[in-house]
C-alpha cells in the first residue's frame, strides 16, 4: 500500500443503541476492508438524531481517510443521514432519476401506491459517485470531501453487501493503489482452554510479527486468528500455512477447523465420513443437542431421531432405566447416564448414542448442585465413557455448556475411530 489508510464505520440508528439488533454491517465492512489492507481504526454507532448524528460526521471527518456510513437512508423523518451530511458538506440534494424509476417501478409491480414519501430515498448529493442498488430501493453514494472520502450506504445488509463488493472495493482499490493483501485465518479448537492455549504456544506469540495471532475465547472453545501481510494472497496465505503448521505440530488434537466452521458440522462431518448415526437422550439439555444437530443439511443420513426424558418416570417408561437404579443412585449419576446412552442406542438402532442428565438450576435436586451433570457416550459395544462436570452459570448457561460439551466428547471420540 502506498500509503496507511485509516478507515472508520459509522452505523446510523436507534434501534443499534437499543440492542434491538446487532451491528453486523460493521464486522463484514471491517473484515472486507482488512482483505484489501485498509486499517479501520473506529467503529461509531449513532441514534437517528440530527444534531448528535451531524456531530458524530464532523469528528469523523477530521480522524479519517475513508467514512462508510450505513443505515438511514430510508423514507421516513428519522432517516436523516442525508440531512446530517448535508449540514458537514454543504452540498445540494437532488433526485437521482434511475433510482426514482426503480422505486415507481416496484410500486407499479406490486399494484401499490407510493407514498409522497418515498421519493426521498432517490435523493443523492450533486457531483457524488451514485451507486445504483439494484438489491433495493435507496442508492449508495461515493462523496468526495475536503480529503475525505465518504461512503453511504443501506442499512440492509444484503443490500449493503451488494453495492460494497461491486461498488465500494473496487472505488478503493483505484483511489489508494492498494497494494498490500491482509489474508486471516481462524483457527479453532475445542478441549483446551485459552490459558492452556496460550502456555503451549508462547515463544510463537511472543515472537509474531508478520503473520501476527491473535487468541480468542467463547463458549466452550478457543479461537487463533493467524493475519499475514503481503503483496499478494498467495504470499499471504503461504505465510499463515508455515505458522499453522507450527501451532498444528503442537496443539492439533484440539484443533476442529477453520474459519465459519462449528463444532456442530464438523461431528456431522465425522459421522458422515464415518457411515455411523448417533442419537441422544436428553434430560436437562431438553432436546437441545438432538436441536442443533438436525439443523445442519445432510443431518438426516445421521440421525434418524432422540429422545427428551425429563422426569424420573419419563427415564423409566421410555428409556428402560431400571427403578432399583435410580432409587439407588438417582436421576443425577454416572449409573443413570450410562444407561440412558445404552438405551437410546437400542431404542433408536443407532450406532451411536449419547446422554444428558444433570442439575440445571437454580435449586438443587437430589443433593446435587447446580451445574452438575453427567454425560455419557456410548460409541457401539464399547464401554460406555461416562464424565461428570460442574458447569458455572445460571440455568441457560449450565444448558449450553452441556451441549457443547457432548459435541466436544463426541469430536475427540469419533478422531479416534
Amino acid at each position: 500500500m502506498k500509503r496507511t489508510v485509516k478507515a472508520e464505520i459509522i452505523g446510523v440508528g436507534t434501534e443499534l443503541l437499543l440492542g434491538q439488533i446487532a451491528n453486523t454491517n460493521a464486522q463484514w465492512i471491517s473484515s472486507r476492508l482488512a482483505a484489501q489492507g485498509i486499517n479501520v481504526y473506529y467503529h461509531s454507532v449513532v441514534g437517528d438524531n440530527l444534531d448528535r448524528c451531524a456531530a458524530q460526521f464532523r469528528e469523523s471527518q477530521h480522524r479519517s481517510d475513508v467514512i462508510i456510513v450505513t443505515g438511514g437512508l430510508g423514507p421516513t423523518e428519522d432517516d436523516m443521514t442525508r440531512d446530517a451530511a448535508k449540514l458537514l458538506f454543504g452540498r445540494e440534494l437532488v433526485e437521482d432519476k434511475a433510482s426514482m424509476e426503480r422505486i415507481e417501478s416496484f410500486y407499479d409491480r406490486n399494484n401499490r401506491t407510493m407514498s409522497p414519501n418515498n421519493r426521498r430515498q432517490s435523493l443523492v448529493f450533486r457531483d457524488s459517485i451514485v451507486l445504483q442498488n439494484h438489491e433495493g430501493m435507496a442508492p449508495g453514494m461515493i462523496v468526495h470531501h475536503e480529503g475525505v472520502v465518504w461512503v453511504f450506504l443501506p442499512g440492509v445488509p444484503g443490500e449493503m453487501k451488494h453495492l460494497m463488493e461491486n461498488h465500494v472495493l473496487p472505488h478503493f482499490s483505484e483511489q489508494f493503489g492498494l497494494e498490500t493483501e491482509i489474508v486471516s485465518e481462524m483457527l479453532r479448537f475445542i478441549g483446551i482452554g485459552e490459558s492452556q492455549l496460550e502456555h503451549e504456544l508462547y515463544d510463537i506469540i511472543q515472537k509474531q510479527t508478520n503473520p501476527t495471532l491473535a487468541p480468542l475465547a467463547s463458549e466452550g472453545e478457543v479461537g487463533l486468528r493467524i493475519t499475514a501481510k503481503a503483496d499478494s494472497r498467495r504470499t499471504a496465505e503461504k505465510k499463515i500455512k508455515t505458522v499453522k503448521n507450527r501451532i498444528l505440530s503442537r496443539v492439533g488434537e484440539f484443533y476442529y477447523g477453520s474459519d465459519e466452521i462449528t463444532i456442530q458440522e464438523k461431528v456431522v462431518e465425522l459421522l458422515t465420513s464415518n457411515n455411523k448415526t448417533v442419537t441422544a437422550a436428553e434430560s436437562l439439555t431438553g432436546g437441545r443437542f438432538i436441536e442443533q444437530i438436525v439443523s445442519i443439511p445432510g443431518a438426516s443420513k445421521i440421525c434418524h431421531g432422540g429422545v427428551i426424558a425429563y422426569s424420573a418416570d419419563m427415564k423409566k417408561e421410555m428409556l428402560k432405566v431400571p427403578s432399583f437404579l435410580i432409587k439407588k443412585y438417582g436421576t443425577v449419576s454416572e449409573e443413570c447416564a450410562s444407561a440412558m446412552a445404552l438405551n437410546a442406542q437400542s431404542l433408536v438402532n443407532s450406532d451411536i448414542a449419547i446422554s444428558f442428565t444433570g442439575v440445571a438450576g437454580p435449586e438443587t435436586s437430589e443433593g446435587k448442585d447446580p451445574g452438575t451433570v453427567y454425560i455419557s457416550l456410548q460409541m457401539g459395544e464399547q464401554e460406555p465413557i461416562t464424565k461428570k462436570f460442574q458447569f458455572a452459570g445460571g440455568r441457560e448457561t449450565v444448558r449450553t455448556r452441556a451441549v457443547k460439551k457432548g459435541f466436544e466428547l463426541l469430536f475427540h471420540n469419533l478422531k479416534k475411530a
